[in-house]
């Protein structure tokens, strides 16, 4: 009997690591029942949809119950789905569909906060000796009444929040009405273990970690000191955000971290086939990343901002791509261009001055060469660019707290268009929770079908190019480098040839001479030519040499 590839049995044991995973957006995807809103049977509904992409899993962004003050990540029940989005029993049921059709189920678990409609907050405000008084963190005030520290909140203003019943401040990182929970506390970490279980035992594959640095605070209640340099790239907001303006070592990233990592991580190995992968926001988030991946004890895989930043040059990308390999080393990344918060890569990336169309085809060829799993937004197979928005039409607290310097989310969350039959674009039989885009209504799901060109069509055929070669799978990544604005690297993996890959970001034709002769392989969507050893590079194009 013939031993199969050892690339075969990595991708059953560990499924994430060669995984592309579709991102959706609940309340934007389908609405099967015309309330305006997305919803859990509205994606088991379009599961054909899906798989037709050849992605390998789904993650969902969150859908329990919630008062919605940030969308679903201020959760007040861990374990009911919200009656906006169904019911337990049809999510249980988008689960079994999913499996049926090969397609994985990744939830995203918010548990560095909830809202302060749960009824653990409720109950720990209410006094300081009842069962649940330590479960978040409560803090008096300075002698003078002020706040316990300098932390600031995410959103905007004080990290703090005054509250009258107790007479003490409670932490909150992003909405005042998102209260931090307190990992200092030991029955805290053993209750949300069994809110995993709970969905674990479900048949969920794996949890997105929201916020994952978040989880712990300083006990010492430290001021976090100014940033020292605030000309590196800002995470999650701008000059009008005073967040930016502090070095944050005090109010998350603490060393503690690590253990509960390692706690979570206990119970997902009780469990086949099951997957951590963090996002871990910060303006340098490499060496944690690096952190909290080493061994096989901690997270799966790390989630990565640095592609979500408005930079896109070749040196760029080979800066982020190299440091990061420096500091993950043999962790596993997950890489990303677009996600629900921030503006999406085709308007961010692209130039509009050259064809709009080609870079995004190209940008698309770029995630799905790098080394680590890939994670593509709803839409982002289509083209979707930026939504544009007026002031009365936004829903996101963040884009309300700081328009217009930061319009916030809602522009990169508006709904799927699957038709060009009305101003809904099928997305429902209602007025839509947010407005759809005429130009997504124009390049709708129904339109790129039959259009063989259209970057629908594109989409499938360059994830299923990626599934052709292991190297791209599960190879390592090195001699990342630039020239004259091409960006180069090589993929290698056990033997099977190295793939060298050129990616030209400028917008005029580029050869590059060819030193080792071998293998143009076909790249679809891309335009190249080997002649006499040098390589014919097109603008926003690539090409795959073996």
């Amino acid at each position: 009997m013939t031993q199969r590839p050892s690339y075969l049995t990595i991708k059953e044991a560990e499924w994430w690591r060669t995984a592309v995973i579709y991102q959706i957006y609940p309340r934007s995807f389908f609405d099967s029942n015309g309330d305006g809103i997305g919803d859990i049977p509205g994606i088991e509904q379009k599961l054909d949809y899906i798989a037709s992409l050849g992605v390998d899993a789904i993650w969902i962004s969150p859908f329990v119950e919630s008062p919605m003050k940030d969308f679903g990540y201020d959760v007040s029940d861990y374990r009911k789905v919200d009656p906006i989005f169904g019911t337990n029993e049809q999510f249980k049921s988008l689960i079994d569909k999913a499996h049926a059709r090969g397609l994985k189920i990744i939830i995203d678990k918010v548990v560095s906060h909830t809202s302060d409609q749960h009824p653990w907050f409720k109950e720990s405000r209410k006094d300081k000796t009842n069962p649940k008084s330590d479960w978040y963190v409560w803090v008096d005030p300075k002698p003078d009444g002020t706040c316990p520290t300098n932390w600031l909140s995410v959103f905007g203003g004080s990290a703090w929040q005054w509250d009258s019943v107790r007479r003490q401040y409670y932490l909150h990182n992003f909405l005042d009405s998102q209260p931090d929970l307190n990992y200092h506390n030991e029955e805290v970490q053993l209750q949300v273990i069994e809110e995993f279980r709970f969905w674990l035992d479900m048949g969920v594959d794996g949890f997105r970690l929201d916020t994952v640095n978040y989880y712990y605070h300083d006990d010492q209640l430290r001021d976090n000191p100014p940033l020292a340099d605030r000309t590196s790239p800002r995470f999650m907001g701008g000059e009008g955000n005073p967040y930016e303006y502090q070095e944050h070592i005090y109010d998350k990233n603490r060393p503690e971290n690590l253990g509960w990592l390692e706690r979570l991580r206990t119970l997902m190995d009780q469990y086949d086939a099951r997957m951590l992968v963090g996002e871990v926001g910060d303006s340098d988030a490499e060496q944690m990343m690096g952190e909290y991946t080493q061994g096989n004890n901690r997270l799966h895989m790390a989630y990565s901002f640095q592609f979500l930043q408005n930079q896109n040059s070749p040196e760029f990308v080979a800066d982020s791509i190299n440091k990061l390999e420096t500091e993950i080393l043999n962790g596993w990344p997950a890489w990303a261009l677009s996600n629900h918060d921030c503006i999406r890569v085709g308007t961010r990336w692209v130039d509009e001055q050259y064809d709009i169309a080609t870079q995004q085809k190209f940008f698309m060829t770029l995630l799905i060469c790098l080394r680590g799993s890939i994670c593509i937004y709803n839409g982002e197979e289509l083209g979707y660019t930026e939504a544009e928005l007026e002031f009365h039409q936004l829903q996101d607290p963040y884009g309300i707290n700081f328009w217009p310097d930061f319009k916030g989310r809602d522009g990169c969350r508006t709904p799927i268009a699957w038709t060009s039959d009305d101003k809904s674009g099928g997305f429902t039989a209602a007025e839509p929770w947010l407005p759809v885009a005429s130009d997504h209504i124009k390049n709708s799901i129904a339109s790129q079908e039959n259009n063989s060109d259209s970057m629908l069509q594109f989409s499938r055929e360059i994830l299923k190019w990626r599934k052709q070669y292991p190297q791209l799978l599960l190879g390592s990544i090195k001699d990342i480098k630039t020239n004259n604005g091409v960006l180069s690297f090589i993929r290698t993996y056990h033997g099977l040839g190295d793939l060298h890959c050129y990616f030209n970001f400028g917008t005029k034709p580029v050869d590059i001479e060819i030193k080792k002769q071998g293998e143009t392989i076909y790249v679809p969507g891309q335009r190249s030519e080997v002649s006499h050893g040098t390589l014919q590079l097109e603008g926003f194009s690539m090409a795959c040499i073996k």
